[in-house]
């Protein structure tokens, strides 16, 4: 292939040079032809020329000539495509220009000797209509992309007018500037770098992206869109570089809004604390949107309570571009005294955003209202724009949330208010949210403090301890409570129950069920009349409710479980009997566990055998463990050997404290939101030394009275309880006679000295002594009632062998 050959094929678009001349007369006849015509449809000129050139174009085109020929009239000239026939008779697309060509007598042409020039071009391999000089420039000086051409060495040699729009300087000053010459506030590094790649492989680079600060908005990120192409010369050697720009700002924006959204949704409101939810919303839009942000919540809203706009606003969250947040007046927790009309509280007020593109720079930062607090002006802070934005949920205002630019020098603009009020949108629900869950919690807790015991009452019985955890996670209540309720001569009763159900309306019915047991154990009843007591209760509870008839049950306590357990500290004696419940385990003071060998009654008030209970002594310095079943569960199932066998495991592993082998048998078995309620109740015996109890019987003979009071006396004595014995004395005397006059059989007399001063008297008889209230003029009938003014408490409690009148005295009040 020859040089000029070479060249030929390396010029693909139209030029006077490669195309094939031909002459036309005025009526369209072909007058001359040229060897590239006959190259070109293979038509020798005899044969072509005297025809109308209509014969050489397809009858489409033919059809075409008449409105041609007028545009040529008309212009002088006319450009386009058509479809010329081979002499074979394939069809050859060509590219066609007419132009009026002079009159051999130089007449110029008129329309009725005019003649014509046609110059045809194959469009096999162009790329399709040849434009003039004047087409071209027309193309790329009124193109709304930024074009430009830079040389090898990256200067540039041609620009057109639409790169202006970004500041740059005009196209005549721009030539011979590099990049970073023109646009300083963009990466011109890395945008040559784009360019030597393309000038050293050849390959195009289309859809760069870059962000940066155009001339034309120095304060304002903008976001462009690049193309490089190289421009090669005739020889394919490289002569620069043709890039585009395109302005994509608008897009850009869009994008981050939607991430910033998305981010949002993904990050704000992940737990339901209302201080984290407020920090996240801070941390989020920082700094994507603000370089310094405060999120203020009405103080009720903390709480859980009801929100009012007189109330104060606290620092709820904050976040800022800069390390340990300096722009921050008053710290997280603390009060934001905003001043009155300040635009925070009047946004508050309103319930409507706020924006000031820039803000006064010797002002000082509204919250400065506070004692002891830091005072400073927004130019000393360093901030120029802000927002205000309220946090509204469901038509209540709950709070503000401020926006303020420091580093980014462009000011707030419409778009960004509205991309805040999206965000703090968004954020309101979750604050919303976190708020009622609060309120809920508060509310639930209440009831929870009310209905289980707030500290278990203290006595020397036993060594005591619980653990509770429910598995409604968000009210914190459960079905199940534990108990321990003082009985007489210094005797306990430990009580562990469940109810059916989780939350507030099993709570509720735990909470009366408990205050039956509270009440039943009032009347010193064994364990197992306790529990039939409690289970009449409930079934007529549960007739009269409806339960089992289709009507609402979710805070019945039909089907509860419970175990009952009295321990009497003097004799180391233990009874106790269950209602559908897990027996209780024993610690020995080897280590050794053991499960108690006790009948399983049915559950509370579903009908079924009676009630048994056993009666077991237990060693000192043995610990009782009472449960719920929800300590045996695993994974929502319930398995008694396997349970069992994963209880005692725990209960063997030794503690520092009673406390803290509770908590670890707790934590080993039952997970931190466990499938079910757990309770647990571990109480380690003591026994009362025998200095502390001593006992006599007195004969059933009135001159026997003297006697008893006397000996009781002298035991105070040795107690060193002498300011005790005139009305330990009284009612020794009282009840002793009380037993002589009314019973038969023994008659036994017993002084505990425990926290309280207690006295017992016991008889074989079976009626219970009666409180009067004696007339004047009535000569007896005073002993139960002196009696009753002198104890802090007295009662009565049967035995097997007959009944015990006990009364106490408190030995923390002295009598006078």
């Amino acid at each position: 292939m020859g040089a000029q050959e070479e060249h030929d094929t390396t010029r693909h678009w139209f030029d006077v040079a490669d195309a094939a001349p031909l002459l036309l007369d005025a009526h369209g006849t072909v007058t001359g032809w040229t060897r590239d015509a006959e190259r070109l449809l293979d038509y020798a000129a005899s044969e072509a020329v005297g025809r109308s050139v209509s014969a050489l174009l397809t009858p489409e085109d033919a059809h075409r000539l008449p409105e041609i020929t007028a545009r040529c009239r008309a212009d002088g000239s006319w450009a386009g495509l058509l479809t010329a026939v081979h002499k074979h008779g394939r069809s050859v697309r060509v590219m066609v220009r007419i132009t009026v060509a002079d009159d051999p007598d130089g007449s110029g042409g008129s329309l009725g000797s005019a003649r014509w020039l046609v110059l045809l071009s194959e469009m096999a391999e162009a790329p399709g209509w040849d434009m003039s000089r004047e087409v071209l420039e027309q193309l790329v000086t009124r193109s709304p992309i930024g074009i430009a051409v830079v040389d090898t060495d990256l200067r540039c040699v041609w620009s057109n007018p639409a790169l202006e729009q970004f500041g740059s300087a005009p196209a005549q000053r721009r030539l011979g500037l590099r990049f970073a010459e023109i646009q300083p506030g963009l990466d011109a590094e890395a945008i040559e770098a784009q360019m030597r790649h393309v000038l050293e492989t050849g390959e195009r680079v289309v859809g760069y992206e870059h962000v940066g600060r155009v001339r034309s908005a120095p304060h304002r990120e903008t976001a462009h869109t690049m193309s490089f192409t190289r421009i090669d010369d005739d020889r394919g050697h490289p002569m620069g570089v043709y890039y585009t720009v395109v302005d994509m700002t608008e897009r850009h924006r869009a994008q981050q809004r939607l991430a910033l959204l998305d981010r949002a949704g993904e990050y704000i409101g992940r737990s339901l604390d209302i201080r984290r939810t407020a920090q996240e919303l801070a941390d989020v839009a920082v700094p994507a949107l603000a370089d310094y942000i405060t999120v203020d919540l009405l103080e009720s809203v903390l709480r859980g309570g009801e929100p009012a706009m007189q109330e104060t606003l606290l620092r709820a969250g904050q976040a800022s571009v800069n390390e340990g947040v300096p722009e921050a007046v008053v710290e997280v927790g603390e009060v934001a005294a905003y001043r009155p009309g300040s635009p925070p509280l009047r946004c508050l007020a309103e319930g409507t955003s706020w924006r000031e593109e820039r803000l006064d720079p010797l002002a000082a930062e509204w919250a400065t209202d506070i004692p002891g607090g830091r005072q400073a002006t927004f130019l000393e802070l360093g901030l120029h724009s802000v927002m205000v934005v309220p946090i509204r949920a469901r038509g209540v205002t709950l709070g503000v949330t401020t926006f303020f630019r420091r580093r980014r020098q462009e000011p707030f603009d419409d778009g960004d208010l509205n991309l805040a009020e999206d965000l703090v949108s968004r954020a309101a629900v979750c604050v919303d949210n976190a708020w009622r869950y609060t309120r809920e919690r508060e509310a639930a807790l209440v009831l929870q403090r009310s209905l289980l015991p707030h500290r278990l009452p203290e006595q020397d019985a036993v060594e005591v301890t619980a653990c509770y955890r429910p598995a409604d996670e968000l009210t914190g209540l459960g079905g199940d409570w534990y108990d321990l309720i003082p009985l007489s001569g210094a005797r306990v009763a430990l009580v562990v129950g469940e109810v059916p159900g989780h939350g507030i309306g099993a709570a509720a019915a735990m909470g009366r069920l408990r205050t039956a047991v509270r009440t039943l154990a009032a009347l010193d009843l064994p364990p197992e009349e306790v529990l039939g007591h409690l289970d009449d209760l409930v079934a007529r509870s549960a007739h009269e409710e409806g339960v089992g008839t289709g009507a609402e049950d979710t805070d019945s306590a039909r089907g509860s479980g419970c175990v009952y357990v009295v321990y009497d500290p003097v004799d180391g004696q233990c009874t106790m009997a269950t209602a559908g419940h897990p027996v209780p385990a024993v610690i020995l003071p080897d280590g050794t566990v053991a499960f108690v060998d006790l009948p399983q009654g049915p559950s509370l008030g579903v009908g079924g055998a009676p009630f048994e209970s056993v009666e077991l002594a237990l060693a000192e310095g043995s610990t009782l463990a009472l449960h719920t079943d929800g300590l045996l569960a695993r994974a929502g199932e319930w398995a008694m050997d396997d349970g069992r066998s994963r209880l005692r495991q725990a209960l063997e592993r030794s503690a520092s404290s009673l406390d803290l082998r509770c908590r670890a048998v707790v934590d080993a078995l039952a997970p931190d939101r466990p499938h079910d309620d757990v309770a647990l109740l571990m109480a380690r015996t003591r026994l009362l030394g025998p200095d502390q109890v001593a006992d006599w019987d007195v004969p059933v003979d009135p001159a026997r009275v003297a006697e008893a009071r006397k000996t009781a006396s002298r035991q105070l004595s040795d107690w060193g309880l002498e300011e005790f014995a005139f009305t330990t004395e009284l009612v020794v005397s009282e009840l002793v006679t009380n037993a002589i006059r009314h019973a038969v059989g023994p008659i036994r007399l017993r002084l505990i000295r425990e926290r309280s001063l207690i006295c017992e008297v016991f008889d074989s008889g079976d009626t219970a002594p009666h409180l009067r209230h004696p007339r004047t003029t009535d000569e007896g009938g005073r002993g139960l009632l002196l009696v009753s003014q002198f104890a802090r408490r007295w009662g009565t409690r049967f035995v097997p062998e007959g009944k015990i009148i006990w009364a106490e005295q408190s030995l923390a009040d002295p009598p006078d």
